[in-house]
């Protein structure tokens, strides 16, 4: 080998090595913002509106709590002067101003909110839970009715039952936060009778009427009532009502249950 190979041997070598290091380098991810503990530490207390002097939420450790009884808690992070709030929906509030008695932030529609911390102990009375609040106070609710058709008597049974089963509603407040509101679904229970002969039943939940109702609003909606309208050749007409828990928004539902007992659901026309 000639001292010149030799060289360039050397050369390309050194070469191969400068590039697998300038690849390993940029191949190295950036490491995430961190949170900002401190600014976090800030918050911790009861914040009211500086202008209304009503209570806002209070925040404790890593959570942000709502007076409302059916808002749920969300944790929260701070990083990089945003306040971020991880509910179903991930929410983003810039800060504008953050002192010990002072917290200002941007709401959704880009509104300054102006906080201070509270020094009335009895603020905190509005975080004390007293239960669950549910869309039909916890009652059950039954119906008996007796038809007639085509010379034939039948008895339609119809009884809502409250569940645990919670329904989550994401609405603003009056600072432009988003929170997450909390209510309880029921189950409703349809039985058709001829005179002894049961002919349908059923335990109906609010997922039976997807096919009438958008997926984003069902998960909204409570089953609330279905209550039987009519009978005719095709057999018994329900109107089956899903609520959207305050809210004047709801979808009316037909159920329609076949004298062999088959069911089938349409928008109510």
């Amino acid at each position: 080998m000639t001292r010149k190979t030799a060289l360039y041997n050397i050369i390309a070598i050194l070469a191969a090595v400068l590039s697998a290091c300038g690849c390993k380098d940029a191949k190295k991810p950036a490491e995430p913002p961190r949170e900002d503990l401190k600014a976090k530490s800030m918050l911790e207390g009861i914040w009211i509106d500086a202008d209304e002097e009503t209570v806002v939420f209070k925040i404790k450790g890593d959570t942000v709590y709502y007076p409302d009884s059916t808002s749920q808690p969300v944790k929260f992070k701070i990083i990089q002067d945003t306040m971020i709030l991880l509910g179903g929906n991930t929410s983003k509030y810039p800060i504008i101003r953050q002192k010990e008695y002072v917290f200002e932030f941007k709401n959704q529609d880009n509104d300054i909110v102006k906080l201070v911390k509270s020094e009335n102990p009895y603020d905190s009375l509005q975080f004390v839970r007293n239960g669950p609040v549910t869309l039909n106070q916890g009652k059950v609710i039954k119906e008996d009715t007796v038809v007639r058709h085509d010379g034939a008597q039948y008895h339609s049974y119809v009884q809502v039952n409250p569940t645990t089963y919670k329904v989550y509603r994401s609405s603003y407040n009056a600072e432009g936060m988003e929170i997450e509101n909390i209510y309880y679904d029921n189950i409703i229970h349809v039985s058709i009778f001829a005179g002894a002969s049961k002919i349908f039943s059923k335990d109906f939940r609010k997922s039976d009427f997807n096919k009438a109702v958008p997926e984003n609003m069902l998960k909204q909606c409570v089953l609330s009532n279905i209550k039987l309208m009519s009978l005719d050749v095709d057999g018994f007409h329900y109107q089956t009502q899903l609520a959207i828990p305050d809210s004047p928004s709801s979808f009316i539902v037909e159920l329609i249950i076949s004298y062999d007992g088959k069911t089938d659901v349409r928008m109510f026309k």
